[in-house]
């Protein structure tokens, strides 16, 4: 079914579209071009949604606003935005009055013509999806019938580009637990990175936000393949929850299919044959983290894409903006943007990416899950610890309990995030790495991590030194 049959299966039903954000704001242009009744919900008040709010009118939706937003959800289809639990008690009641709950994802799904491959998992799903997709990229570049289309939870949402895609194309999307929830369909190939404590403070507990990740799989056949890291747990019991091809990656064991490490090479194996695809010295990026997250990838593009097109994204590809950022080098100190990372795994991970004591800046809204670890990682790996935000003192707190705490790192907590970052760069001295890895969401004070990340980038970049 294309996109354009879709909508007019809605001709003459009433639609709510819940979320006014970016996911939602193609789709509900493209509802209200085909001359769909549509009512936009959002938690904001016109001032805050801006323009887009009179050219949602213009077209003919009607709007609720404010905190009454999800009263009286009396629609035939409702679009929910992935930050809305399908659990939501207004949501459930419009469901048992017959409405049909769905999203942007999952029509996508349902109309897209060509193979998808889905990212999922607690940390390196943006970097891994954006590495696929940059591999497909290289080994389509001389072939103009086909290419790929990169979206989901990052970039450019697709919905609305179905009709122009091609069944030789190749869309590359990260999932979120908050859209895999409902989804109904699964991609062709499905890759889980990883699976850790996060979105505690948004799922009812750890096995929902567990069982949401799982049902990137449920929907996959034998012609399918699945992605998982062999060496977290959870993701090597998903194992069972599908009969679609199964490939790890680890850096531990030699699976019999799969991708693994071999003396400095990322190797990969087939029916226990083993081949070397590339040497871990020529990723570009920095990190452990970052090679797990180039296993990931090769083990979904395997039969996609030649190993000169996979050594040569690794050799090339700069990164995502926010993820371990270099931003600058001053006097000899250099400053990098890790504000991606929002849970106390990811920020671990920045530790790791670093041959030196860093100098850290950390702390915003928490997720509901513990700074133990980080704390035991931060007396290993951090030179000065500066805090800002509201988790500052539970930082503080794990660090200070931690196991072999003798006063060091010297800890610092100041409220505002600028004059963080500025104390921070005062302190530092030539040779010295100064990292943003917050191990929390910015929403504390930012209204995303790439505004915390593009602030942190302007005071580094207007040399705090020299103040």
């Amino acid at each position: 079914m294309k996109f354009a049959d879709y909508l007019s299966s809605l001709k003459g039903k009433s639609v709510f579209v819940i979320g006014a954000g970016i996911s939602n704001t193609p789709l509900i242009k493209a509802l209200l071009g085909a001359g769909i009744d549509v009512t936009v919900c959002d938690r904001r008040v016109r001032n805050d949604i801006g323009e887009a709010a009179e050219s949602f009118e213009l077209g003919g939706a009607r709007l609720r606003l404010g905190e009454d937003y999800l009263e009286n959800l009396h629609a035939d289809i409702i679009f929910r935005t992935p930050g809305l639990m399908p659990w939501n008690p207004a949501l459930k009641k419009a469901i048992a009055n017959g409405a049909v709950l769905t999203s942007e994802m999952e029509v996508f799904f349902e109309v897209c013509p060509c193979k998808i491959i889905g990212v999922t998992g607690s940390d390196g799903k943006t970097t891994t999806t954006s590495i696929i997709g940059e591999m497909i990229r290289r080994e389509y570049a001389a072939d103009f019938s086909k290419s790929v289309h990169v979206g989901g939870n990052i970039g450019t949402p697709l919905l609305c580009k179905a009709d122009s895609m091609s069944t030789d194309d190749i869309a590359v999307l990260e999932l979120s637990s908050f859209q895999l929830m409902t989804m109904r369909k699964s991609p062709h190939i499905a890759v889980v990175t990883n699976l850790s404590p996060n979105h505690l403070d948004a799922h009812a507990n750890m096995g929902e936000y567990v069982e949401a990740k799982r049902n990137i799989l449920a929907y996959q056949n034998e012609q399918g393949r699945a992605v998982l890291n062999f060496d977290n747990s959870y993701t090597r019991s998903f194992a069972a929850s599908t009969p679609a091809k199964k490939v790890f990656f680890s850096s531990r064991e030699t699976p019999k299919d799969g991708v693994f490490l071999n003396n400095g090479e990322i190797c990969s194996a087939k029916d226990g044959r083993n081949k070397a695809i590339m040497q871990v010295g020529d990723i570009f990026l920095p990190g452990r983290h970052n090679v797990e997250n180039y296993m990931a990838a090769i083990a979904a593009v395997q039969g996609l894409v030649s190993d000169d097109a996979i050594v040569e994204t690794a050799r090339e590809f700069r990164g995502v903006p926010h993820r371990i950022e270099f931003v600058d080098e001053f006097r000899g100190v250099r400053y990098y943007n890790d504000s991606i990372a929002s849970t106390p795994t990811r920020a671990i991970a920045g530790l790791l990416s670093f041959d030196r004591k860093v100098i850290l800046i950390a702390g915003g809204k928490g997720k509901g899950v513990s700074f133990d670890e980080l704390g035991n990682m931060i007396i290993k790996h951090v030179k000065t610890l500066f805090l800002t935000g509201k988790t500052a003192e539970q930082i503080r707190d794990s660090v200070t309990k931690a196991p072999g705490y003798d006063g060091m790192p010297e800890i610092r907590i100041l409220s505002d995030f600028s004059d963080a970052v500025i104390a921070a760069s005062k302190s530092a001295r030539a040779g010295d790495v100064v990292l943003l890895s917050p191990a929390c969401t910015s929403f504390d004070r930012f209204k995303n991590f790439e505004e915390r990340g593009n602030v942190f980038k302007e005071i580094v970049r207007g040399n705090p030194q020299s103040e």
